[in-house]
């Protein structure tokens, strides 16, 4: 994002951040900036509502009331109250802090945009997806939308704006590089999602958070591996990023940085400290002074654009003799 940052490590955006003294750990185990939890679309229209409620609760009013003043106390949920934690918890570490909106409505996302950007965070994530219930629009449309949207807060604030994906739009490569031509400052690759879930037994529907898996990572570094050198915006990979060896990988691809979140929750926060101290000790066997030395090294560009480790999504014959299919094929180890 232009934002200069000790080591390519992130925190990503979750409620871990919501706590103060978290805060501070994520900082003195070496993370390089934190991404604030989300503010959404939801708490922003729940509190207007809230508000227009109680705004007009007395509208039918007697002589006898004693007031006409409503009770107009707000809640801690609300998008006013999200702005003031986002402006503490930037005061509170000395590390970049990124602000994350998740809004729907055009005129939501460009009036957000402008009040994140004075509470002096240093940059901006625009969460960016499609509305799986909305079947008028078509993908087209989705994405000019989305274009215009990013083109519109890019013009209108002054800090850096990076855009955070979903894998699934029917052309993700031309969509970034049509999000890079207004001047998006880095694309975070990719988000982790809600997924539904049912208990049978029960016959009823789940609600459970979805954690990333070690390996996950491989779809961010698909395409960062195809991105790299080919848009002007820096790569920030994410979703299932565990150790070190997946930071050194996704660097190796082509990504300047990556974001972390599961991890943290199932190994705990002091986690970011063995990541760094991984990726360090791996850059002094190979003689690496720094990140730039081997950032993109083993991306599309570097080997001509034309290798069919990026570019293939299904096997072929060539990759049925790959490194490990010795190791796990009975049928193979037969011949």
């Amino acid at each position: 994002m232009g934002i200069q940052i000790e080591n390519p490590i992130v925190v990503g955006a979750s409620n871990l951040v919501l706590y103060p003294d978290n805060l501070k750990m994520m900082e003195e185990q070496g993370a390089a900036a934190i991404v604030y939890k989300s503010l959404f679309e939801e708490q922003i229209q729940l509190e207007r509502l809230e508000l227009d409620e109680r705004l007009n609760e007395f509208n039918d009013i007697y002589a006898e009331m004693l007031t006409t003043h409503p009770n107009v106390a707000r809640t801690d949920i609300g998008a006013e109250e999200h702005l003031l934690k986002l402006r503490s918890a930037k005061e509170m570490v000395s590390i970049p802090v990124i602000a994350s909106l998740n809004a729907v409505n055009t005129q939501t996302w460009i009036e957000y945009a402008k009040l994140i950007a004075q509470t002096g965070v240093d940059g901006i994530e625009l969460n960016f997806y499609q509305n799986l219930g909305d079947a008028d629009k078509s993908g087209y449309e989705v994405e000019k939308e989305q274009i215009e949207i990013a083109k519109t807060i890019k013009q209108n604030i002054s800090i850096p704006v990076s855009v955070k994906l979903s894998p699934e739009y029917s052309n993700a490569i031309n969509f970034i590089q049509k999000l890079d031509q207004v001047g998006v400052d880095t694309f975070v690759l990719f988000n982790s999602f809600f997924q539904p879930d049912i208990d049978i037994t029960k016959e009823k529907h789940l609600k459970k958070f979805n954690f990333s898996n070690e390996g996950d990572y491989k779809n961010s570094l698909r395409f960062a591996g195809l991105l790299y050198d080919n848009i002007h915006a820096d790569i920030c990979s994410s979703h299932g990023v565990f150790t070190g060896a997946d930071v050194i990988k996704l660097i190796l691809s082509g990504a300047s940085s990556v974001q972390v979140v599961s991890t943290l929750y199932k190994n705990g926060i002091q986690q970011i400290a063995r990541i760094k101290k991984e990726l360090e000790d791996w850059m002094e066997e190979k003689n690496y002074s720094s990140i730039a030395d081997f950032k993109g090294k083993l991306s599309n560009k570097q080997l001509n654009n034309n290798s069919f480790i990026y570019r293939r999504a299904q096997y072929v014959d060539l990759l049925l003799y790959s490194d490990d299919i010795f190791a796990h094929d009975p049928a193979i180890q037969l011949k």
